[in-house]
C-alpha cells in the first residue's frame, strides 16, 4: 500500500478542526492508498486538543504532534517527518475543507505527469462574518492581489504557488524542507526552490476546497505587512526578486511618500498625484463591480485595497531598510504571527 500523509498545522481552531479532519477521511482515494493525518498543534488552549483526542478514538490513523515553537514552518516540517515511509504529503490548513475528490485527483496528476512536483486546487471562500466576506472579495481580484496570484486564477495551468499543496515525498528529500527561519513566506521560498530545481507547480481548477475566511482589518494589515517584510528576506536568500508583482505595492507606497514631500514644494506634483489616486480608485471600483452589485460592498471594498497594498508595500520597504541597509536579522516583533 502507498502512503498519503495529510499534515494539518493548527493552533486554536476548535470550531473548524473536526470538520477539516472528517472531510479528509471522507475523501475518495485509489484502492492502493492508505491515508494518515498528522495534526501538528501549536499548544492550543481553546479546546482544540480535546477535540482532536476525541476524534482519535474514532479514527485510528489520526495523530497529534506538539509544535512547541507555535510557528508554521516548524509545523510543516514536524508533520512531514512524522511518518518517514510516506509516499505523498498533503498540507491542509485547519480551516480548509477538502472536496471529496481533492486527494484522488491530486494524486492522479502527480502520478501521471512526473514534471509536476506540486499540485493544488481552487479556494471556495466561506465567510465567518460580514468583514470576512468583504476581505475575501477584495483578495479574489487581480487588482487586489496581482496578476498570476493563485487566488485569482480561473483556469488550470502552471503557476508559482498554490494553496493546500500536495507533493511527492521525494521532493523534500531532493530540495530540503521548509525554512524554519521564515515565519512568513516559507511556502514562497520552498516553491521557488522547487521550480529552480526543475519541478513544476500545477493549479487544478477542477478540484476545490472550502476555506473559512478570517474577518479582521487589523489582522489583515499585520498579515500583509509581514508578507512584504519577509518577502525581502526571501529575495536576499535567493539573490533575486522571486516575482515581479511583489514590486508594485512598494513602488505605490514610495509614490505616495514622494508626492506628499514634493507636493509641498511643487503644486503641480499634487495635481499629478491626485490624478493617479483618482485612477486608482476608478480601477478599484471597476474591479468590485465585476464581483458584486450590493451597494454596501461596492462602497467598502475599494477601501480594503489600500489596506492590502500599503501594508504590504510598507512592510517591503521596511524590510529593504532592515535587511539591506542595516544588514540586520529579522525583527523579533515580525516573528509574531498575525493570528
Amino acid at each position: 500500500m502507498k502512503q498519503l500523509v495529510c499534515v494539518i498545522p493548527c493552533r486554536n481552531e476548535k470550531n473548524y478542526i473536526e470538520e477539516c479532519v472528517r472531510a479528509i477521511f471522507s475523501c475518495n482515494l485509489p484502492a492502493n492508498f492508505e491515508i494518515n493525518i498528522i495534526v501538528v498543534d501549536g499548544m492550543s488552549n481553546d479546546g482544540t486538543r480535546e477535540v482532536i483526542k476525541k476524534l482519535q478514538i474514532e479514527f485510528l490513523h489520526l495523530f497529534l504532534v506538539d509544535n512547541l515553537q507555535q510557528l508554521t514552518p516548524f509545523a510543516f516540517n514536524l508533520g512531514i517527518k512524522a511518518l518517514p515511509h510516506a509516499d505523498f504529503i498533503q498540507i491542509v490548513g485547519a480551516r480548509h475543507i477538502l472536496s471529496v475528490d481533492y486527494l484522488q485527483q491530486s494524486l492522479a496528476i502527480l502520478e501521471d505527469d512526473k514534471e509536476v512536483w506540486c499540485v493544488g486546487g481552487k479556494i471556495v471562500n466561506n465567510y465567518t462574518n460580514e468583514t470576512s466576506e468583504l476581505i475575501s472579495k477584495a483578495m479574489s481580484t487581480s487588482f487586489g492581489m496581482g496578476l498570476g496570484n493563485f487566488r485569482t486564477l480561473d483556469k488550470s495551468g502552471y503557476t508559482d504557488t498554490v494553496t493546500s499543496p500536495m507533493y511527492p515525498k521525494w521532493v523534500f528529500e531532493k530540495i530540503g524542507y521548509f525554512d524554519e527561519e521564515l515565519i512568513r513566506n516559507q511556502d514562497d521560498d520552498f516553491n521557488f526552490r522547487l521550480i529552480k530545481a526543475g519541478g513544476k507547480i500545477y493549479y487544478c481548477n477542477e478540484i476545490s476546497l472550502k476555506y473559512y475566511v478570517r474577518g479582521n482589518f487589523q489582522q489583515l494589515w499585520k498579515q500583509f505587512f509581514q508578507y512584504g517584510y519577509w518577502k525581502v528576506y526571501v529575495n536576499l536568500k535567493h539573490k533575486t526578486v522571486t516575482t515581479l508583482r511583489q514590486l508594485v505595492p512598494p513602488m505605490f507606497v514610495l509614490f505616495i511618500c514622494l508626492t506628499i514631500v514634493l507636493g509641498l514644494l511643487i503644486n503641480t506634483i499634487l495635481l499629478f498625484a491626485s490624478l493617479v489616486y483618482v485612477l486608482y480608485f476608478i480601477l478599484a471600483v471597476y474591479s468590485v463591480i465585476q464581483l458584486t452589485k450590493k451597494a454596501k460592498q461596492l462602497f467598502i471594498i475599494p477601501f480594503i485595497y489600500p489596506i492590502i497594498h500599503i501594508s504590504y508595500g510598507l512592510g517591503y520597504l521596511i524590510g529593504i531598510f532592515h535587511f539591506i541597509f542595516l544588514k540586520r536579522k529579522p525583527s523579533e516583533k515580525q516573528k509574531i504571527m498575525s493570528r
